[in-house]
């Protein structure tokens, strides 16, 4: 039999605890040894001698060891939480299993928002560098328009007059350079062929 140790000349734990002699036969020899009185004297409080020897005659003999430990737990249980006794612990058990399911769905959520995320941040990653490589091809065909610069205005009479300078001070000067170009734009027209 699992768990059976063969008997000492001494009584088992729940004769001591009764306080009976232990018959050879004593059912609950096999499952409760002479060292363990206190296992014994939690189950006859909680469910009593009487009441657990009629279990384990209606129980099958290999099932035997089982019901003892199951009632052996039980009875601890119902001595550590009179109320509930092992509903309690089977409750608080349950209720973590449902906090770990909820967190577990919540790490789930937040992977998959992240993934999204990194998801679309390559994305746009992508479209930017595109967006970079057009500009630069655009600045590559416009660089000729970009080097292109007018030269400054004017502001007085004398950057014209280092420049060439056509605008003076005195009404002579002046004069004769508006003569000069008149003849030199009729000597212009005149070189043209004018044909009938």
């Amino acid at each position: 039999m699992k768990g059976y140790e063969p008997r000492s000349s001494s009584s088992c734990a729940a004769c001591k605890f009764l306080k009976r002699r232990c018959i050879p036969n004593c059912i609950f020899a096999p499952y409760f040894r002479s060292d363990e009185c206190k296992k014994f004297a939690k189950v006859h409080k909680v469910f009593g001698a009487s009441n657990v020897s009629k279990i384990l005659v209606e129980v099958p003999e290999e099932q035997r060891e089982d019901t003892v430990n199951s009632l052996a737990y039980e009875a601890e249980a119902r001595l550590r939480d009179p109320v509930y006794g092992c509903i309690g612990a089977i409750a608080l058990l349950q209720r973590k299993m449902v906090e770990l399911q909820h967190d577990l769905a919540i790490a789930k959520d937040r992977l998959a928002r992240y993934s999204a995320s990194a998801a679309a941040a390559t994305t746009t990653t992508d479209a930017t560098s595109i967006i970079t490589s057009s500009s630069s091809c655009s600045d590559m065909f416009n660089i000729n328009n970009s080097q292109v610069s007018l030269p400054p205005f004017p502001t007085s009479c004398s950057d014209f007059n280092d420049s060439g300078g056509f605008c003076s001070h005195s009404s002579s000067s002046s004069q004769s350079f508006i003569t000069t170009r008149h003849e030199t734009t009729v000597d212009d027209f005149i070189q043209i062929p004018y044909i009938f």
